[in-house]
C-alpha cells in the first residue's frame, strides 16, 4: 500500500458494520454465542472482542452482557474462508424502553434469554443509559474505554460518605488519578477539608493553589498531643515497648501535666482553673507539660528507690527520654516552647480552620524518621476523628493514606496498633461524624481487608499480581466478575471502577490532568532541566539534606534490658557544667500566623461554616473526651 493509500486509510472514519450473533447456551450468569466471522461478513474484525459490551434482544427488552472470552469451536484457524466462533459472555443486566420513551438500566434480569435469541455490539444509547447515573452531584472524571464520547460519571456524595479506594501497580497513573479525584472533590464539596498522608512528598506541586504543605522541619507538633501508645512508639524507636517503662510513664506524665498547669494557673486568672479540671488529667489527655518536668519526676522516685529493683529500670527510661530530645531529627515534637499551648494553632493549620482558600494539608512524611512515622499518622487520623466529633460534625475531613499498607496491614502483628485502630475507626464510624476516609495502595494483598471492605468504592488500575486480583475479585459482588480479568493489561490511567459512586461495573479512562498539577511535578521539572543542562547540581546541597535526613545523634542506643551496671551504663552526649537537665529549643522564627487566633469565637455554638467555630469550646471538648 502507498504513502497517500495509507494515510487515506488511516483518516477515514471505522465503520462497525452491525453482524448478529445467536444465542446456543445460558446458564443464568453467563452465555455461549454462535456467530461468524471470515471475507464475507462486513463487520469490523474486532466486533467480536474480550472487554466489550454486546446485548442480546429478548422480548422487548435487551440483557447485556460483557464478552470475556472468544475462541472457535474446533481450535482451528482457517485463512480466507467463514469460520464460526463462540462469544462467551457474562450477564450484567438489561435495558427496557419504557412507555414515555426513555431507556432504563437495571442490574437484575427478568427474562433470560432463549436458545436462537439474536445478540450484537450494544447500541450507544444503551452504553449511555447504562453508565448515566441517577446518583446526585454527579462529575465525569473521564469517559467510557468502550465509548470515548460517554463520559465516566461518579456521584461525589456517595464516593466521600462511604470512603473510597485507588488500588494500582507502580508507574499506572495511580497518583495522577487521586489528584484528579481531589480536585474534583473540591470543585463540588468546597466545604470539605483534605488531610493528605504524603510519605514521598508529591503531592504538594499538585495542589498549588489548594494547599499548603507541611513537613517535619517547618512545623511543630508537640509530643504532649500524642497519646502514651503513641509517645512510646517514639521513645521506644520502633522497638517493642517494656511494659514497666510505659507504667511508669503512665503515672508520671499527669503529675508532669499537673505541675505545669499549676505554675500556668498561678501565673493567670483563676477563671483557668475553672476551665480545667487538673486532678483528672491522664497520661492521654493533650494538654501541656514540660520534659524537665517529667525527667525530674524520675529523677525524684529514682532518689527515693536507691537500691531498689525499680532503680534501674527508671534509669533506663531517663536515658530514653534525654536521647530522645537530643536527637535533632525530633525536633518537630520539642521545639515549640514548652511554655505555650500550641494545640490551637496547630489544629487549625493542620485541618484548615479557616480554610483561606486553601482546603486540602498535604503532611509530608518522608523527612520524618522512620520509627516515628506511624505515631504522627495516629496522631492525626485520630485528631481528624476527635475533631469532627467535638465540632459536632461541622469541620468534615477526608484523610487521604498514600501507600496505605504502611499502616494498616493484613498481618494484624505488624505495623502500629493504634495507627490501624484510628484508621478503623474512621472508615467504621467516620461517616457519622463528616471524616471520611481514602485508601490509596499498590499492594491491596498485604492491606488489612477490614479496612479496605470498608471503601464502598473501588477505582481498580492495572495490578499483575494474582493475589491482588483475588481481593478485587472478592470486593466485586454481583456480576462483572469477569471484569478482573483484565486487570492485569489494562493501560496506563485506566481503571474498572465499581461500587457505591458509579450505577455499574465500569471500564474506564481518567481524564488528563495538566502537567503543572501532576504530583512530583517539581521533580519532573528539575529532572527535565538537568537533562537540558539549565540545572547545576551541587553535591554540598546534596550532601547536607542526606545528612539532614540520616541525621542521628549518638544518644540513640537503645537499651531494651531494663537493667545495666555503672560499667554498662550507656553512652549518652555530656551535659555542660551549669546546663539545665533538658535543654528546651525554642525555634528561631516562630510564626507570627502561628501566635494569631486562628479560630473565629462567635457568641453562640456556630452551625455553619459561615459562623466559625468557638475555639474554646471546641478544644474544651476535644480534650475532654481524652480524659
Amino acid at each position: 500500500m502507498s504513502a497517500e493509500a495509507l494515510s487515506s486509510a488511516q483518516e477515514k472514519p471505522l465503520i462497525r458494520n452491525r453482524t448478529d450473533g445467536h444465542v446456543i447456551e445460558c446458564n443464568g450468569d453467563k452465555a455461549i454465542i454462535h456467530a461468524k466471522t471470515g471475507p464475507s461478513i462486513t463487520a469490523s474484525e474486532d466486533y467480536w472482542s474480550v472487554g466489550q459490551l454486546i446485548s442480546i434482544q429478548v422480548a422487548g427488552s435487551r440483557v447485556v452482557g460483557l464478552v470475556y472470552k472468544v475462541d472457535l469451536p474446533n481450535a482451528e484457524w482457517q485463512q480466507d474462508v467463514d469460520q464460526s466462533i463462540h462469544i462467551h459472555v457474562e450477564l450484567v443486566g438489561q435495558v427496557d424502553a419504557h412507555t414515555d420513551g426513555k431507556l432504563r438500566f437495571s442490574s437484575g434480569i427478568t427474562t433470560y434469554p432463549h436458545m436462537g435469541a439474536i445478540a450484537h455490539r450494544i447500541r450507544s444509547a444503551d452504553l449511555a443509559t447504562i453508565y448515566t447515573t441517577s446518583l446526585k452531584n454527579t462529575v465525569s472524571i473521564g469517559h467510557l474505554s468502550q465509548n470515548a464520547e460517554i463520559p465516566a460519571l461518579i456521584s461525589i456524595d456517595s464516593l466521600i460518605s462511604r470512603h473510597f479506594a485507588v488500588l494500582g501497580s507502580t508507574g499506572v497513573g495511580k497518583s495522577s488519578a487521586v489528584t484528579l479525584l481531589l480536585r474534583k472533590i473540591i470543585s463540588q464539596r468546597p466545604d470539605l477539608r483534605i488531610l493528605i498522608l504524603d510519605p514521598h512528598n508529591e503531592f504538594a506541586s499538585a495542589f498549588p493553589d489548594l494547599a499548603i504543605s507541611i513537613d517535619y522541619s517547618t512545623f511543630d507538633l508537640p509530643y504532649w498531643m500524642f497519646k502514651l501508645e503513641e509517645f512510646g512508639e517514639a521513645v521506644f524507636r520502633g522497638r517493642p515497648q517494656i511494659a514497666a517503662e510505659i507504667d511508669i510513664l503512665r503515672d508520671l506524665i499527669p503529675l508532669a501535666k499537673e505541675r505545669f498547669a499549676n505554675v500556668e494557673a498561678a501565673a493567670t486568672s483563676s477563671l483557668l482553673k475553672r476551665e480545667r479540671d487538673f486532678a483528672s488529667m491522664t497520661a492521654d489527655t493533650p494538654t501541656p507539660y514540660r520534659m524537665a518536668d517529667l525527667i525530674k519526676l524520675l529523677e525524684e522516685r529514682i532518689g527515693q528507690l536507691d537500691g531498689k529493683t525499680d532503680r534501674p529500670t527508671m534509669k533506663a527510661l531517663r536515658y530514653r527520654l534525654q536521647a530522645l530530645v537530643a536527637d535533632p531529627r525530633y525536633r518537630f515534637m520539642f521545639s515549640a516552647p514548652a511554655t505555650l499551648d500550641t494545640m490551637r494553632q496547630t489544629i487549625g493549620q493542620i485541618f484548615r480552620v479557616p480554610k483561606n482558600d486553601r482546603p486540602i494539608c498535604v503532611f509530608q512524611l518522608a523527612g520524618l524518621p522512620s520509627e516515628v512515622v506511624n505515631s504522627v499518622a495516629s496522631v492525626l487520623c485520630r485528631m481528624a476523628f476527635d475533631l469532627a466529633v467535638s465540632s459536632d460534625g461541622n469541620v468534615q475531613t477526608l484523610v487521604v493514606c498514600e501507600e496505605a499498607h504502611r499502616y494498616i496491614p493484613a498481618d494484624t502483628s505488624a505495623g502500629f496498633w493504634p495507627t490501624r485502630q484510628a484508621i478503623a475507626r474512621i472508615a467504621k464510624e467516620g461517616r457519622k461524624y463528616g471524616v471520611y476516609l481514602s485508601v490509596v495502595t499498590q499492594r491491596p494483598g498485604e492491606l488489612d481487608p477490614t479496612i479496605l471492605s470498608q471503601c464502598s468504592t473501588v477505582f481498580a488500575m492495572r495490578l499483575g499480581n494474582e493475589r491482588d486480583q483475588e481481593i478485587i475479585r472478592g470486593a466485586i459482588s454481583g456480576a462483572s466478575q469477569s471484569a478482573v480479568g483484565f486487570l492485569s493489561s489494562i493501560a496506563n490511567r485506566e481503571a474498572i471502577a465499581f461500587g457505591e459512586a458509579v450505577p455499574t461495573p465500569m471500564r474506564m479512562m481518567f481524564e488528563t490532568i495538566a502537567p503543572e498539577h501532576l504530583p512530583a511535578a517539581h521533580m519532573t521539572q528539575q529532572q527535565e532541566a538537568v537533562r537540558t543542562g539549565d540545572s547545576h547540581i551541587s553535591l554540598d546541597m546534596i550532601l547536607g539534606r542526606m545528612r539532614q535526613l540520616n541525621a542521628a545523634d549518638n544518644t540513640t542506643t537503645d537499651h531494651t534490658s531494663g537493667s545495666f551496671s555503672a560499667a554498662e551504663k550507656p553512652a549518652i552526649v555530656p551535659r555542660p557544667a551549669g546546663a539545665p537537665i533538658l535543654p528546651e529549643p525554642v525555634r528561631t522564627q516562630w510564626r507570627a500566623a502561628e501566635a494569631a487566633p486562628i479560630i473565629e469565637a462567635p457568641r453562640k455554638p456556630a452551625r455553619s461554616e459561615t459562623e466559625g467555630f468557638r475555639a474554646s469550646d471546641l478544644i474544651r471538648s476535644f480534650r475532654s473526651d481524652k480524659t
